[in-house]
């Protein structure tokens, strides 16, 4: 498994590695490609580089696929947890997808992940984008008088953090009243 060119050094290395990703670990419960590029750059940061890159990724893949074998590391359980934070704080689902793409989480986690957020609410968006109106003083949130003013302001907030034109127009044409009704709900 390990090369055998310098090998007691690249059993140090190793060893070494494994002890930045336990430390880490203890810190962070971090995706295998956050924690790969975590173990590169403190790697790169220490004096001594005697190794070749190839190897160094070959050590790390190891030290990664020994973790997740004793189940220390796992990229579905991060992207579950992930999406369950993302939903508390508002976020829509394709904010939640490119997060978890950017994490570097396989497709099929994220599918998996999207789907059982679908499965359990159909309209996901539509509560999330309430979550935000409210934190944000936004839409129905406005006094009556602003709304038409900050009509498209408020849209294109909405669009930036992920909602789609429909979803964002039904939560505009809510009356205070229905708002109200739906924040009592969340």
């Amino acid at each position: 498994m390990i090369p055998s060119k310098n090998k007691k050094n690249l059993e140090e290395i190793f060893e070494e590695l494994r002890k930045f990703s336990l430390s880490y670990l203890e810190k962070y419960a971090p995706s295998k490609q956050q924690l790969r590029t975590y173990l590169l750059k403190k790697y790169f940061k220490t004096p001594r580089s005697f190794t070749t890159k190839s190897e160094l990724l070959n050590l790390i893949d190891l030290i990664i696929s020994d973790l997740e074998k004793s189940k220390l590391i796992s990229d579905k359980f991060y992207s579950e947890s992930k999406a369950r934070s993302y939903l508390k704080r508002g976020y829509s689902i394709n904010k939640i997808r490119s997060h978890l793409i950017s994490k570097g989480i396989g497709e099929n986690y994220i599918k998996d992940t999207v789907s059982k957020i679908k499965d359990n609410n159909n309209e996901q968006d539509f509560f999330s984008a309430i979550k935000i109106c409210n934190k944000k003083r936004i839409g129905p949130c406005r006094a009556e008088d602003n709304r038409s003013l900050f009509y498209k302001k408020d849209i294109s907030i909405l669009a930036r953090l992920g909602f789609n034109y429909e979803t964002s127009k039904k939560i505009m044409d809510l009356s205070k009243k229905d708002f109200e009704k739906f924040k009592k709900i969340l």
